[in-house]
């Protein structure tokens, strides 16, 4: 955040991951290579508020495309770097694999609290690791961090901000005078050549995917709802939330509504009638037990061959259980024959005695395509997001070159904790987000980055929403 920005809060702050200033010297190849240094800072608030607590705890992962063959040099800054092939290498993650389940697989589970005292062992505290330390930089390289933020406690309000900390020339080359002329300020072209793009990474897999299921065809999906008997606290919350997701359609995409319990119910077939379909999940009541083949059983059969199926349209199923599938074999086959007949199948685990491994290993289309929703509460958020997958893809936050991105996170960009709603929102009080940054130096610039470096730093503030009306100084 821009220091001159007046903070309705005292807030503390600790650092969890620090960048380190350097210059890289090292040598270029073909006329065209550069060396830089890049170092990354992430700041998070562990704040405490007159009002409430507020707690944003921080995870992360790295990668760097740099070339095939350089995972030695690479582990001169990253001694657990690691090789993932056409030359892109896992850089760093906070908890590392050692500690637990692949980093993706991990964040938006419920395997681990990172809401918990236990959850900081695994966290980067102090400044032991910045997320980009990297020499020798060449067009075409680029590298990506997606930093997942856990809220803890009270909705709050995040704030992403940053500052370019250095952008030297570090003396200039023959080349490099010939491309630029003789340097007079000592100010490198790096900043300006990078480009850099920051979003809103939904599935938290590393990857910016701008373009949803639905952005092309028309969209059909299947809300698939467990009723059973131990949904019985949980059905407002459901209800709520399903209808929420159908407020985001809009014709020509239909949806069409299934519930299970001892079997399955086809409730409202395929249909542009949003109300028709938010009138049958209002019907719904719990009882009985979770034939979970029954309900994917039926909703594929609904969104192949039903009376208003159409053919070429983007299929999407989404399966919210509360609990275990009576027979567990039956249903990942007919997960299988779903998925092999092209429909996506997201998922989404309610509570603590859900399936979740089993939904995200057998029943989701991929373990991106996987939801957890700890408390009922949660709904409405796992729908939204799922909602933004499927309609819009990935939204972007930023885009330009570094010195475009960094001037405008200089004053602090709001994040948006519901981009299904008008407005910027608040986070609720127990939830997740991932965010993107990627940058990239293009394959056709020139020799004026030679010998060149730069340095930048990330920060994310918390403020607490409630009776909030301008989060960081600015008036919503």
């Amino acid at each position: 955040m821009a220091p001159d920005k007046p903070r309705l809060h005292d807030l503390s702050r600790r650092k969890v991951l620090a960048g380190l200033g350097a210059v890289g010297t090292a040598s270029v190849g073909a006329g065209l290579g550069t060396s830089a240094y890049f170092s990354d800072t992430e700041l998070f608030g562990n704040n405490f508020l007159t009002a409430g607590t507020l707690d944003l705890k921080l995870d992360y992962k790295a990668t760097y495309s740099g070339g095939e063959g350089r995972l030695s040099a690479i582990q001169q800054n990253y001694p657990d770097a690691e090789d993932l092939g056409d030359g892109v290498y896992l850089l760093d993650q906070a908890p590392t694999p050692a500690d637990m389940q692949e980093w993706e697989q991990l964040v938006q589970s419920e395997t681990f609290d990172f809401c918990s005292p236990e959850a900081d062992q695994y966290l980067i505290n102090g400044d032991e690791i910045p997320v980009f330390t990297l020499d020798d930089v060449k067009p075409g390289d680029s590298g990506e961090v997606t930093i997942s933020f856990h809220i803890c406690d009270n909705p709050a309000y995040l704030q992403l901000s940053g500052s370019v900390t250095e952008n030297a020339e570090n003396g200039q080359t023959d080349p490099e005078i010939a491309a630029e002329g003789v340097d007079t300020d000592e100010i490198g072209e790096l900043a300006d050549e990078i480009e850099v793009c920051v979003w809103y990474d939904e599935d938290c897999d590393n990857v910016y995917e701008p373009t949803g299921t639905g952005q092309q065809n028309e969209l059909e999906v299947a809300l698939v709802s467990d009723t059973s008997g131990s949904m019985s606290d949980e059905i407002g919350d459901l209800q709520f939330a399903a209808k929420n997701f159908v407020d985001n359609l809009s014709s020509p995409d239909e949806v069409a509504a299934i519930s299970f319990a001892s079997s399955a119910s086809l409730d409202q077939e395929l249909t542009t009638d949003y109300q028709a379909v938010k009138d049958a999940i209002d019907n719904y009541s719990a009882g009985g037990g979770t034939n979970m083949t029954a309900g994917i059983g039926t909703a594929e059969n609904e969104l192949l061959n039903g009376t208003n199926a159409t053919a070429g349209a983007s299929k999407v199923m989404i399966v919210l259980s509360d609990g275990v599938p009576n027979n567990s074999g039956p249903a990942t086959d007919a997960a299988t024959a779903a998925k092999d007949a092209g429909i996506r199948i997201f998922t989404i685990a309610l509570g603590s005695l859900a399936a979740s491994s089993f939904l995200e290993n057998n029943i989701a289309t991929s373990p991106d395509d996987a939801f957890v929703a700890p408390d009922p509460a949660d709904l409405d958020t796992v729908y939204a997001e799922i909602a933004q997958i499927v309609l819009d893809g990935e939204q972007k936050i930023l885009e330009g070159t570094m010195t475009e991105v960094f001037d405008a996170l200089s004053d602090g960009v709001l994040l948006d904790g519901n981009r299904q709603e008008e407005g910027v929102q608040p986070y609720p009080g127990v939830t997740t987000q991932c965010i993107g940054f990627e940058w990239e130096l293009p394959f056709e610039v020139g020799n004026q980055v030679q010998s060149d470096s730069v340095a930048f730093d990330i920060a994310v503030d918390a403020e607490q929403s409630r009776n909030n009306d301008t989060p960081f100084g600015t008036v919503l």
